[in-house]
C-alpha cells in the first residue's frame, strides 16, 4: 500500500497540544473534515500510541511496515479488502454488545445509549456526503450513541460497509472537501432526552478506512457548546472510538483469522469541525 502525503492547513486558532498516550496497537489514518477550517494531524507510532498536532509544519508518519502473514488460515478467515471475501454483514451486537463499553483495560466505561443498524447508509449522513456513500456501494451502516465516562460529551460512532477498499478510500478522500465546503456532514444520533446536542451542536468529527469499511465518529458537548479544534478531550474520544474500539476491537476480530493481518494504513490523521446547523440535503 502506497504511503499518502500529509497535508496541513493553516487556521487562525492556537496550536494544538499533544494528546496523552492511550494504549498500544497499530494505528490507522483518520480523516476529519471541517465546515470552516480543516486541520490535518499525524497519527503515528507502534506500541504506545500518541496523537500530535503541528499546525505550522507538515506532520511526519512512522511507516507501519508490511502486512503480517498468518502462518495458518482458519476456516472462517476474513480478508477485509472486499465484501466478496468478507460477506458476513455487520450487526449492532458485534459493534456494541452491551450497555457499557470499555475501550482499554483499566479505563472507565462509555455508556451505550442507543444502537442502530440500517441498509440505508444515507440515514447517517446528509447532503453530498450521503449521496457519495450510496454511489460508492455502501449497503449498511451500524452505529451507536454513547455518553463519555465523565458525562460531559456525547459521541455517535459506527461503520459504513462499502464494496471494497478502493471505494472506501474514494469516500474517505472526497468527504474531507465536502465537509469543508458545507456540502453535507455525518449525522449525530440522539438517543433520549438530554442527548439532542449530538445532532444539533457544533461537533468534532473523524473518519478512517480499514478494508472495505469506513469508520467514523461525531463528538459534541452535552451542553451544546462549541469544541475548539485543539480540544484534547474531543480528540481522545475520537481516538477511543475509531482506533481503539472500531479498529483494534471490532475489525481486528474480523481480520484475526485471515491470511494477512490487515495493516494500519500509512498516511494522515485529520481532525476538524462540522457545524450542527442545517446543511444542504437535510
Amino acid at each position: 500500500m502506497a504511503t499518502e502525503a500529509f497535508v496541513a492547513v493553516e487556521a487562525p486558532v492556537a496550536a494544538e497540544r499533544p494528546v496523552p498516550q492511550r494504549g498500544g496497537g497499530r494505528l490507522w489514518q483518520v480523516l476529519v473534515g471541517g465546515a470552516a477550517v480543516l486541520v490535518l494531524l499525524a497519527l503515528c507510532g507502534l506500541g504506545a500510541a500518541a496523537l500530535l498536532v503541528e499546525r505550522d509544519r507538515t506532520p511526519q508518519a512512522t511507516p507501519t511496515g508490511q502486512p503480517q502473514v498468518a502462518e495458518s488460515a482458519e476456516a472462517g478467515a476474513h480478508d477485509l479488502d472486499s465484501r466478496d471475501t468478507d460477506q458476513a454483514p455487520l450487526t449492532a451486537k458485534e459493534l456494541f454488545p452491551g450497555t457499557q463499553l470499555v475501550v482499554a483495560d483499566g479505563q472507565p466505561a462509555y455508556r451505550v445509549l442507543k444502537t442502530h443498524s440500517s441498509a440505508s447508509c444515507a440515514v447517517a449522513a446528509t447532503g453530498e456526503v450521503a449521496d457519495l456513500l450510496v454511489r460508492l456501494g455502501c449497503n449498511q451502516v451500524v452505529r451507536a450513541t454513547l455518553r463519555t465516562p465523565d458525562g460531559d460529551h456525547l459521541v455517535t460512532a459506527g461503520l459504513f460497509n462499502l464494496t471494497d477498499h478502493a471505494s472506501a478510500e474514494r469516500a474517505r478522500d472526497r468527504i474531507r472537501q465536502m465537509l469543508d465546503e458545507r456540502q453535507g456532514r455525518f449525522r449525530g444520533m440522539p438517543a433520549d432526552n438530554g442527548t439532542e446536542a449530538i445532532a444539533t451542536a457544533p461537533a468534532r468529527v473523524g473518519w478512517q478506512v480499514r478494508g472495505h469499511y469506513l469508520a467514523y465518529a461525531v463528538v459534541a458537548r452535552v451542553n451544546g457548546a462549541a469544541i475548539r479544534s485543539g480540544d484534547t478531550k474531543a480528540r481522545e474520544i475520537l481516538f477511543d472510538m475509531i482506533e481503539l474500539h472500531l479498529n483494534q476491537g471490532v475489525l481486528e476480530r474480523r481480520a484475526a483469522g485471515g491470511t494477512a493481518g490487515q495493516p494500519t494504513d500509512e498516511g494522515a490523521d485529520r481532525t476538524g469541525t462540522q457545524d450542527g446547523s442545517e446543511l444542504p440535503g437535510e
